[in-house]
């Protein structure tokens, strides 16, 4: 979508290694526990709750390097900045306006369908002991995770838009289009 309209786009998936090599045990403690486990004690022996409460980024670890790396980022034309370790409370007192941004939060069915459309998802369960399990819980672990996200930016009063399987791309982007009061 930013392409298409001419923007800039920053990932900030794109960069999760980059940040995790440039982070360190004192400024990321929960990173540096997650490395040091191997994939069934992230993803098959810990429950969805435990596993959300402890993610890195689910707790803002490496947020400052998202910042810096934006304020290296020419500001023309615009610059749409999308991912997950973008949290509400983290974003919010960098606005200056509220409206500069949008949460687009997937339901359930519509991460499902994404990660099997990308084939992406039994990528981490596969090199677990039992990947069904270690499915089930990254899948609980993430939707747990898109709640906390909703109530977050509700609670600030920043746009919501809950994106299913049922949206069209056009339908999505009209919706992005009125959240920014274009």
């Amino acid at each position: 979508m930013a392409a298409r309209h001419g923007l800039r786009r920053y990932a900030t998936d794109d960069v999760m290694s980059d940040h995790a090599s440039r982070s360190t045990p004192e400024d990321s403690p929960f990173l540096s526990e997650f490395k040091a486990m191997n994939m069934d004690e992230r993803w098959v022996n810990r429950s969805p709750e435990t596993m959300l409460e402890t993610f890195h980024w689910f707790r803002g670890e490496g947020f400052g390097l998202i910042v810096e790396d934006l304020l290296r980022v020419p500001r023309e034309p615009w610059v749409i900045v999308e991912g997950f370790r973008l949290l509400p409370r983290l974003v919010e007192p960098l606005l200056a306006v509220p409206s500069h941004a949008v949460w687009l939060l997937p339901t359930p069915d519509f991460r499902r369908a994404a990660f099997d459309s990308r084939g992406t998802s039994w990528e981490i369960a596969r090199k677990t002991s039992d990947p069904e399990r270690a499915l089930r819980n990254l899948l609980e672990r993430d939707r747990m995770f898109t709640g906390r996200l909703y109530e977050e930016a509700r609670h600030l009063e920043l746009p919501v838009i809950e994106v299913d399987t049922t949206m069209t791309e056009d339908e999505l982007a009209e919706r992005v289009t009125e959240a920014f009061g274009f």
